[in-house]
Protein backbone atom coordinates (compact mmCIF):
# COMPACT_ATOMS: atom_id res chain seq x y z
CA UNK A 1 0.00 0.00 0.00
CA UNK A 2 2.84 2.38 0.87
CA UNK A 3 5.03 1.63 -1.92
CA UNK A 4 1.98 1.90 -3.95
CA UNK A 5 1.50 5.45 -2.86
CA UNK A 6 4.81 6.06 -3.39
CA UNK A 7 5.20 4.99 -6.77
CA UNK A 8 2.24 7.08 -7.39
CA UNK A 9 3.91 10.11 -6.44
CA UNK A 10 6.86 9.34 -8.34
CA UNK A 11 4.82 9.32 -11.30
CA UNK A 12 2.85 11.91 -10.56
CA UNK A 13 6.16 13.93 -10.32
CA UNK A 14 7.83 12.60 -13.38
CA UNK A 15 4.61 13.67 -15.18
CA UNK A 16 4.97 17.36 -14.01
CA UNK A 17 8.08 17.79 -14.90
CA UNK A 18 7.58 15.95 -18.77
CA UNK A 19 3.80 17.29 -19.63
CA UNK A 20 4.28 20.49 -17.83
CA UNK A 21 7.75 21.83 -18.69
CA UNK A 22 7.68 25.37 -18.18
CA UNK A 23 10.55 25.84 -20.90
CA UNK A 24 10.11 23.43 -23.75
CA UNK A 25 6.23 22.72 -22.94
CA UNK A 26 4.53 25.97 -21.54
CA UNK A 27 7.02 28.24 -22.91
CA UNK A 28 6.79 30.20 -19.54
CA UNK A 29 9.51 32.18 -17.91
CA UNK A 30 11.37 33.07 -20.62
CA UNK A 31 13.14 36.15 -18.58
CA UNK A 32 15.02 33.65 -16.55
CA UNK A 33 16.03 31.07 -19.45
CA UNK A 34 17.29 33.00 -22.21
CA UNK A 35 18.86 35.76 -19.67
CA UNK A 36 21.22 33.59 -17.48
CA UNK A 37 21.47 30.66 -19.24
CA UNK A 38 25.26 31.46 -20.80
CA UNK A 39 26.54 28.22 -18.36
CA UNK A 40 25.48 25.06 -17.77
CA UNK A 41 25.89 26.24 -14.29
CA UNK A 42 24.27 29.84 -14.14
CA UNK A 43 21.28 27.90 -15.71
CA UNK A 44 20.97 25.16 -12.79
CA UNK A 45 21.62 27.48 -10.24
CA UNK A 46 18.77 29.48 -11.51
CA UNK A 47 16.48 26.48 -11.79
CA UNK A 48 17.08 25.25 -8.32
CA UNK A 49 16.44 28.51 -6.82
CA UNK A 50 13.35 28.77 -8.83
CA UNK A 51 12.76 24.85 -7.87
CA UNK A 52 12.99 25.75 -3.90
CA UNK A 53 11.10 28.96 -3.76
CA UNK A 54 7.89 26.81 -5.95
CA UNK A 55 7.57 23.74 -3.28
CA UNK A 56 7.69 25.96 -0.69
CA UNK A 57 5.16 28.28 -2.15
CA UNK A 58 3.36 25.87 -3.17
CA UNK A 59 2.99 24.12 0.18
CA UNK A 60 2.08 27.54 1.87
CA UNK A 61 -0.45 28.41 -0.39
CA UNK A 62 -2.39 25.05 -0.57
CA UNK A 63 -2.33 25.06 3.17
CA UNK A 64 -3.96 28.24 3.31
CA UNK A 65 -6.05 28.01 0.13
CA UNK A 66 -9.19 27.62 2.39
CA UNK A 67 -8.25 30.98 4.47
CA UNK A 68 -7.01 33.25 1.80
CA UNK A 69 -10.47 35.04 0.30
CA UNK A 70 -10.79 34.54 -3.54
CA UNK A 71 -10.61 38.73 -4.00
CA UNK A 72 -7.63 38.86 -2.65
CA UNK A 73 -5.75 35.62 -3.47
CA UNK A 74 -3.52 36.99 -6.22
CA UNK A 75 -2.22 38.94 -3.89
CA UNK A 76 -2.09 36.69 -1.11
CA UNK A 77 0.13 34.41 -3.40
CA UNK A 78 2.20 37.45 -4.32
CA UNK A 79 2.77 38.04 -0.83
CA UNK A 80 3.85 34.32 -0.38
CA UNK A 81 5.70 33.90 -2.86
CA UNK A 82 8.26 37.46 -2.82
CA UNK A 83 8.38 36.03 1.38
CA UNK A 84 10.37 32.70 0.52
CA UNK A 85 12.24 34.74 -2.81
CA UNK A 86 13.75 37.29 0.15
CA UNK A 87 15.05 34.65 2.13
CA UNK A 88 16.51 32.80 -0.99
CA UNK A 89 18.23 36.50 -1.77
CA UNK A 90 19.30 36.96 1.91
CA UNK A 91 20.57 33.21 1.80
CA UNK A 92 22.75 33.72 -1.30
CA UNK A 93 24.13 37.29 -0.40
CA UNK A 94 25.29 35.76 2.93
CA UNK A 95 26.33 32.22 1.58
CA UNK A 96 27.36 31.97 -1.73
CA UNK A 97 27.86 35.78 -2.86
CA UNK A 98 29.82 34.83 -6.48
CA UNK A 99 26.76 33.14 -7.77
CA UNK A 100 24.55 35.67 -6.03
CA UNK A 101 26.41 38.77 -8.37
CA UNK A 102 26.02 36.48 -11.32
CA UNK A 103 22.48 35.47 -11.17
CA UNK A 104 21.99 39.44 -10.23
CA UNK A 105 18.68 41.03 -11.11
CA UNK A 106 17.15 37.61 -12.04
CA UNK A 107 16.86 36.75 -8.34
CA UNK A 108 14.27 39.15 -7.20
CA UNK A 109 12.31 38.75 -10.25
CA UNK A 110 11.49 35.28 -9.36
CA UNK A 111 8.24 36.79 -7.81
CA UNK A 112 6.63 37.69 -11.01
CA UNK A 113 8.05 34.70 -12.15
CA UNK A 114 4.63 33.53 -14.45
CA UNK A 115 5.73 29.65 -13.28
CA UNK A 116 5.46 30.21 -10.00
CA UNK A 117 2.35 32.44 -9.69
CA UNK A 118 0.53 29.95 -12.48
CA UNK A 119 1.16 26.88 -10.73
CA UNK A 120 -0.39 28.60 -7.36
CA UNK A 121 -3.40 29.62 -9.47
CA UNK A 122 -3.55 26.53 -11.52
CA UNK A 123 -2.85 23.82 -8.68
CA UNK A 124 -1.20 24.48 -5.38
CA UNK A 125 -4.88 26.78 -4.46
CA UNK A 126 -7.02 23.81 -5.49
CA UNK A 127 -5.37 20.92 -4.11
CA UNK A 128 -4.03 19.28 -1.27
CA UNK A 129 -0.47 19.62 0.45
CA UNK A 130 0.94 16.56 -0.42
CA UNK A 131 0.19 16.65 -4.23
CA UNK A 132 0.69 20.80 -4.32
CA UNK A 133 4.36 19.80 -2.90
CA UNK A 134 4.85 16.94 -5.69
CA UNK A 135 3.78 19.35 -7.97
CA UNK A 136 6.61 21.74 -7.50
CA UNK A 137 8.95 19.06 -7.05
CA UNK A 138 8.20 18.13 -10.57
CA UNK A 139 7.58 21.27 -12.52
CA UNK A 140 10.37 22.38 -10.37
CA UNK A 141 12.95 19.65 -11.53
CA UNK A 142 11.97 20.11 -15.52
CA UNK A 143 12.26 23.72 -15.15
CA UNK A 144 15.67 23.33 -13.41
CA UNK A 145 16.45 19.99 -16.35
CA UNK A 146 15.86 22.43 -19.04
CA UNK A 147 17.70 25.73 -17.84
CA UNK A 148 21.06 23.35 -17.51
CA UNK A 149 20.28 21.31 -20.47
CA UNK A 150 20.34 25.17 -22.39
CA UNK A 151 23.13 26.53 -20.80
CA UNK A 152 25.53 23.63 -21.42
CA UNK A 153 24.33 23.41 -25.01
CA UNK A 154 25.18 27.44 -25.23
CA UNK A 155 28.43 27.00 -23.09
CA UNK A 156 29.42 23.65 -25.35
CA UNK A 157 29.08 25.48 -28.76
CA UNK A 158 29.93 29.34 -27.55
CA UNK A 159 33.29 28.16 -25.43
CA UNK A 160 34.30 24.59 -25.75
CA UNK A 161 33.28 23.80 -21.64
CA UNK A 162 30.76 21.90 -19.75
CA UNK A 163 30.53 23.38 -16.53
CA UNK A 164 33.95 25.27 -17.19
CA UNK A 165 35.72 21.35 -18.30
CA UNK A 166 37.09 21.69 -21.48
CA UNK A 167 35.88 19.64 -24.07
CA UNK A 168 37.61 21.88 -27.39
CA UNK A 169 39.12 24.43 -27.27
CA UNK A 170 37.62 27.69 -26.64
CA UNK A 171 39.06 29.68 -30.08
CA UNK A 172 36.81 26.97 -32.34
CA UNK A 173 33.79 28.00 -30.18
CA UNK A 174 30.95 30.37 -31.46
CA UNK A 175 30.50 33.45 -29.17
CA UNK A 176 26.64 34.27 -30.72
CA UNK A 177 25.45 31.46 -28.45
CA UNK A 178 27.24 32.92 -25.16
CA UNK A 179 25.66 36.28 -26.51
CA UNK A 180 21.86 37.31 -25.98
CA UNK A 181 21.04 36.13 -29.87
CA UNK A 182 22.51 32.45 -29.21
CA UNK A 183 19.79 31.81 -26.30
CA UNK A 184 17.27 32.79 -28.68
CA UNK A 185 18.88 30.19 -31.17
CA UNK A 186 19.80 27.62 -28.83
CA UNK A 187 16.69 27.10 -27.65
CA UNK A 188 14.60 27.01 -30.49
CA UNK A 189 16.77 24.54 -31.76
CA UNK A 190 16.12 22.27 -28.45
CA UNK A 191 12.28 23.20 -28.73
CA UNK A 192 12.46 21.60 -32.35
CA UNK A 193 14.44 18.42 -30.94
CA UNK A 194 11.43 17.50 -27.99
CA UNK A 195 9.28 18.47 -30.41
CA UNK A 196 10.76 16.06 -32.93
CA UNK A 197 11.08 13.16 -30.16
CA UNK A 198 7.24 13.65 -28.59
CA UNK A 199 6.22 13.73 -32.38
CA UNK A 200 7.85 10.17 -32.64
CA UNK A 201 7.25 8.89 -29.79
Amino acid sequence: MRRGYVMNKLKFIIESAVKNNPTFVLLLGMCPTLGTTNSAVNGMSMGLATMGVLICSNTVISLLRNVIPDKVRIPAFIVVIASFVSVLQMIMQAYMPALYETLGIFIPLIVVNCILLGRAEAFASKNNVTDSFCDGVGVGLGFTVSLTLLGAVREFLGTGRIFNMEVYGEEYGSLVFVLAPGAFIALGLLIAFVNNIKSHS
